[in-house]
Order: structure tokens, then C-alpha cells, then sequence
């Protein structure tokens, strides 16, 4: 979700042992926009992938900037850019969060917005995979039953396609790898964010420029309506994610772990009945299976929550 962009991790370390309807109205809001990102993203489909990931970056800029003078942070941010470490490992994060980005936006507009569906579906899983590879985290049988069915699942769709599913991997491999690089930046969500896009900026804007000043770019050169949509980047890419940070804080982890299916599944129904990809058998399996995967998993994380 890129973004989301996509749903973000279950992780929520400062979060209330029981929900709230503040929480819930927020977490709410944040994933059905992530679900309904697709809208905005085939709506500039006919922009050069780059360009739109660009103008993300760019706008999204003033529009966390804005939330935090309101909320009196950005003191924050002027120490983290002062903190080569914490500088540097911003760099990473923004990294992999502009990978991700770029391949979903590519995704969604050449036609496969069910493998990113997918590759957000497998996230959770490929998250607890990471944990015990390198948290070295004791996994249940269920999580490894799980884990084991989304390997086949990547297995039949590779048989399918003729080779492995790379846009499905790509954003799974992207995000969950941001995800876990992002938990070891003290830095809250909100500052964490602003950092990251202005770290990305750093090369988009002279790139925008150059763009506009050759007479390729949109936003100057193309229509009013890419002129406006190119604008409304910046919140559509925000927006979601502070909505979502200010929401976490307010819920249980098992109510977040359930709600983070929300976007992939709206992302699954839009490309089927409004975009109208089409569903092979092969894809209609390994879907099976993942959502199978996920039932495992719901279940062992929520028996670990009741545990603890």
C-alpha cells in the first residue's frame, strides 16, 4: 500500500491494551484510503511511473511538514538531521520505502494491481519469516505451517507464469524490509516520515526541474488535471499514513493485525470488478492458499496475544 502506499506492519510498541473509537476511527479511515489508492494511482497511470513517484515525494513534503509544526515536532527531525547515524540510517529506509513506492505506482498502472494485492497479502508473513532470520525469534507451528503455504503459493504462481512473480516479491521484499529497518529508527512515526521524504527529495526535485525544463514533465507541461493530480500526491501519500499513526497508538496489536487485510482485499476486489484483470486458475489458487496462510497466522498471533 505505499505507501502505503501499502498497509504498514503490525507493530505498535506504545499502543493501549484495549481499542478505542478514536483508534478504531482513525485506523479505519487510514486503510480504506490505502484501499482505495488504486483509484488515484490508474488515474495517473498515463504519467511516467517516475514522475508520479516523484511528485509523491515532493508534495508530500510540505503536507508532513504542516502536521508537524501543528503537533510541535519538528525539533525532531532538526536532531535527527544532525545525527549521522540516525541520518544514515534514514537514507536505508527511504531507500527501500521509494523502491516500494515506484513499483506499486508502476504496478497499478501497466495492469497489475492483483499481484500487488498479493504481495500485500504475503507481507505479514514474509515479516514473521524476517523475525526469526534475524531477530532469531522462536516461530509456532501454525506461523511456519503459514509461512510454508505462501512458499507454495509463490511456487504455483511462478509454474503458472513462467517465472517467479516479481512484482508480488518486489513489494513484499521492499516493505517488509523497510518495515523492519524502520522499528530501529528512534524516531516517531510522524517525524519518521518527514525525514524520509525530504531524504527523497534530495534528487527528485532537481530530477522534477529537469523534467519541466525539457518539456517531458506534467505538471507545468501537461493538463490542468495532471497539474492537479500530481498536487494531491502529497496527501494522498501522507494523509493515510499519519492518520494511521495517530490510530495505532489507540488499539490493541490483534485488532491492527486484522485491519491490515482491509487494504489488500479492497485492492484484490477493485482490480477484478472495476479494473477487470482477469483472474487465471493459477492465481486463484496461490490467492487460496495465502489467504489460508493468513488464517494460520491470525490465529497464532492472536493465541500469543491471549498467552502474554
Amino acid at each position: 500500500m505505499a505507501t502505503k502506499t501499502a498497509a504498514p506492519p503490525v507493530s505498535n510498541p506504545g499502543a493501549v491494551n484495549e481499542d478505542t473509537p478514536r483508534g478504531f476511527a482513525f485506523g479505519l479511515t487510514a486503510y480504506l484510503l490505502w484501499g482505495f489508492l488504486p483509484f488515484y494511482l490508474k488515474a495517473v497511470g498515463h504519467l511516467p511511473a517516475m514522475e508520479v513517484l516523484a511528485h509523491r515525494a515532493l508534495w508530500s513534503v510540505p503536507v508532513a511538514g504542516i502536521v508537524l509544526v501543528i503537533l510541535g515536532r519538528l525539533k525532531d527531525v532538526k536532531a535527527a538531521l544532525q545525527n549521522p547515524r540516525m541520518l544514515g540510517m534514514a537514507c536505508v529506509t527511504a531507500a527501500f520505502i521509494t523502491a516500494n513506492w515506484g513499483v506499486y505506482v508502476w504496478a497499478v498502472a501497466a495492469g497489475h494491481a492483483l499481484d500487488a494485492a498479493l504481495g500485500y497479502f504475503i507481507n505479514p508473513l514474509f515479516s514473521i519469516f524476517l523475525a526469526a532470520v534475524i531477530l532469531k525469534e522462536k516461530l509456532s507451528p501454525l506461523q511456519m505451517a503459514a509461512i510454508g503455504l505462501a512458499v507454495v503459493a509463490v511456487a504455483i504462481l511462478a509454474w503458472g507464469a513462467g517465472g517467479l512473480p516479481w512484482v508480488s516479491l518486489a513489494l513484499t521484499f521492499t516493505w517488509g524490509i523497510y518495515a523492519l529497518l524502520r522499528k530501529t529508527l528512534p524516531i516517531g512515526p510522524n517525524q519518521g516520515f518527514f525525514l524520509e521524504v525530504l531524504l527523497i527529495s534530495i534528487p527528485m526535485l532537481p530530477y522534477v526541474i529537469w523534467l519541466e525544463a525539457t518539456g517531458q514533465g506534467h505538471f507545468f507541461g501537461g493538463t490542468h488535471f495532471d497539474m492537479g493530480m500530481l498536487a494531491l500526491s502529497g496527501i494522498v501519500t501522507a494523509g493515510p499514513l499519519m492518520i494511521y499513526a495517530n490510530g495505532a497508538k489507540l488499539l490493541k496489536l490483534s485488532t491492527i493485525g486484522i485491519m491490515q487485510y482491509i487494504a489488500p482485499t479492497m485492492i484484490f476486489l477493485i482490480a477484478i470488478f472495476v479494473f477487470g484483470e482477469p483472474l487465471s486458475t493459477t492465481k486463484l489458487m496461490s490467492f487460496v492458499l495465502i489467504w489460508a496462510a493468513l488464517a494460520l497466522y491470525t490465529i497464532a498471533m492472536l493465541r500469543q496475544l491471549r498467552g502474554r
